[in-house]
């Protein structure tokens, strides 16, 4: 028999001051769905979701949850007015036997139930919020951005939680490795319309584009039928008394539809330019070490940091990896060694805090405020790398709406902040990028072209997140900090890492719930003296072979180039490493199908 759904939204049409976010939009959660909501910065993934949970009220149409199901919000900005600790917020909901479930989620997602809620960050008081939802345990969970002000550590934790459990989830997340292991259906948001795919997030970009190609398609045949319709309309005039009013009317029609098409956003128009070329040697420290009070922060670490490079530092919330990047740019001073910063660097930084934004002044004022961006005798004018450039324009580049460009910074969204403040360090030539952080609240699309950016920048970028795709991507070198003052420095990003160390990359898989079925006898070896995977391996493997041979060749070709070096030193880096990784697994997959062949014909 089947399960009545979770939650049903019929008809929902919702108004934010005069702009229409949805209009008519339905969506059905059932028992058991993992979905992944996605969509555009301002798209209103945030709004629908609290739409969800009942905490908006929409214009039109109804939300139906049967009677007995539990429907649990994680907030973004929680309230915790009334309470004394993180602790008694979190368990304030819970029977007395359940209050052990708040104990295992602080420290899995590592804050202190003691901490007092006056002097508690806004990371700790969301860790608090997740770990009272997730103790609640009810039949749906909406989580918006779970993610953010989580280590790495916490991420795999939750991964797990929310693998193992049999409850209905929503998730919304720029984290494309978190939501990529635990979704198998997709929600999308895209021009006030939901669409649903019964694919998990891995596959959401295929069907994106695949959605836009179709519609460029339509789109292109109902402007080719209106040009066509239209030089009938003009050209026959002469040779007819009287017009067919009926094809007329059709033309309006189809202008009217046309009309009513409404265009993708496009991407965000971001530029990095380089400064001036560094030395070749950008940092070198030597046996540097920090304390403060009687918590150690670094001891004995050493770098050599070279132009080109990206240096990802990865480590649990509170171990000190933006103090080390201050140190090693000279705005600290460690407590022992040394640290030589190289010639002619010209540093642009995005810091996690977002201090660079002023929260009371306007879009417009933060950067023609900005004495390094003012134009002299210009008020409506910045300069952007050394060129003139009305402000609004440049916003406009940063997909900024004409009409918020006065509205005061606070009032944005927390992508819409990481968009302004990577508005104002491109405005300026830089040649050392120090990202702490940028990844935090970016949508799919400006994560994608900040990743390129990033690949062709000329200068050399140190980096802050705890996104593990978003590292991959980007880090030729990563900086382990692993607490007690231990650092090390590892070859790649962070699945390179992790292997280094002999860790799997991904947290560990649970069970999926799976309809009852049949117990089958289990594959008995054949005579080959194979066991059935191993058949299978064998079987495969000529595949895997000739895959490896082929990127072989393709890595040996582009090295042919003798000029790659001095032009993209980081391409030819990536590409030497991809060649030896490659060579390595040709190697190893050549060693195991002579083994298992030899297996089978024993």
């Amino acid at each position: 028999m089947a399960q009545a759904p979770l939650l049903q939204l019929s008809g929902i049409s919702l108004t934010f001051g005069g702009e229409p976010v949805f209009s008519d939009l339905g969506l059905v959660v059932q028992p058991g769905d993992r979905v992944a909501l996605v969509g555009r910065n301002g798209s209103g993934k945030s709004t629908l979701m609290k739409v969800m949970a009942g905490l908006v009220e929409a214009d039109d149409g109804t939300r139906v949850v049967p009677p007995g199901i539990s429907v649990g919000y994680m907030e973004q900005e929680p309230d915790l007015t009334g309470f004394a600790t993180l602790g008694d917020f979190a368990v304030s909901e819970l029977d007395a036997s359940e209050m052990y479930r708040v104990e295992a989620a602080s420290e899995g997602l590592k804050f202190d139930p003691a901490r007092p809620v006056e002097t508690a960050s806004g990371g700790e008081r969301r860790r608090a919020a997740l770990a009272k939802l997730m103790a609640e345990d009810p039949e749906l969970l909406l989580l918006d951005e779970p993610t953010n002000h989580l280590d790495i550590e916490a991420i795999g934790w939750l991964e797990r939680e929310l693998k193992s459990t049999r409850k209905a989830f929503v998730l919304i997340s720029h984290d494309r490795r978190f939501l990529s292991e635990l979704t198998r259906a997709t929600l999308w948001i895209d021009r006030g319309a939901v669409r649903r795919a019964e694919q998990g997030f891995e596959h959401f970009e295929a069907w994106r584009d695949k959605v836009w190609e179709e519609e460029d398609q339509q789109r292109h045949k109902m402007d080719r039928k209106i040009k066509a319709e239209a030089r009938w309309a003009v050209e026959g005039i002469s040779a007819r008394r009287k017009r067919n009013q009926g094809r007329v009317r059709a033309l309006q029609d189809l202008r009217a539809e046309r009309a009513a098409m409404i265009r993708r956003q496009g991407t965000a128009a971001m530029d990095l330019a380089s400064g001036p070329s560094s030395g070749k040697k950008v940092i070198e420290a030597e046996g540097i070490a920090k304390s403060f009070d009687d918590k150690t922060i670094l001891k004995d670490f050493s770098i050599r940091i070279q132009r080109g490079d990206r240096v990802a530092f990865v480590g649990p919330n509170g171990v000190g990896k933006t103090t080390l990047i201050k140190m090693l740019t000279g705005e600290e001073t460690p407590d022992t060694g040394d640290v030589k910063l190289g010639t002619n660097l010209v540093p642009a930084i995005f810091d996690q805090s977002r201090s660079r934004l002023d929260g009371e002044m306007s879009l417009w004022e933060n950067l023609t405020g900005d004495p390094e961006m003012r134009v002299s005798g210009k008020a409506d004018q910045i300069l952007v790398r050394g060129e003139p450039k009305h402000v609004v324009g440049y916003l406009k580049e940063f997909l900024f709406d004409e009409r918020r460009v006065r509205a005061p910074v606070r009032s944005l969204s927390g992508g819409e902040k990481a968009r302004l403040l990577l508005a104002k360090i491109m405005a300026r030539e830089s040649n050392l990028l120090v990202l702490d952080e940028p990844t935090n609240d970016l949508d799919i699309e400006t994560l994608d072209l900040l990743q390129d950016l990033l690949g062709d920048y000329d200068g050399t970028v140190l980096l802050v997140s705890h996104d593990r795709d978003f590292l991959d991507r980007v880090a030729t070198t990563t900086v382990a900090m692993e607490g007690y003052g231990r650092a090390t420095v590892y070859a790649g990003g962070w699945s390179d890492y992790r292997s280094q160390r002999g860790e799997t990359t991904a947290a560990p898989e649970a069970p999926k719930a799976q309809p009852a079925k049949k117990a089958e006898p289990k594959p008995k070896p054949g005579k080959s003296g194979l066991s059935f995977s191993e058949k299978h391996r064998l079987e495969e493997l000529p595949g895997v072979i000739e895959r490896l041979e082929a990127e072989i060749g393709k890595l040996n070709q582009l090295l042919t180039d003798p000029g790659l070096y001095e032009r993209e030193p980081v391409k030819f880096r990536k590409a030497t490493e991809a060649l030896s990784e490659r060579q390595d697994k040709l190697s190893a997959a050549e060693e195991e199908w002579l083994v298992l062949e030899e297996k089978a014909g024993g």
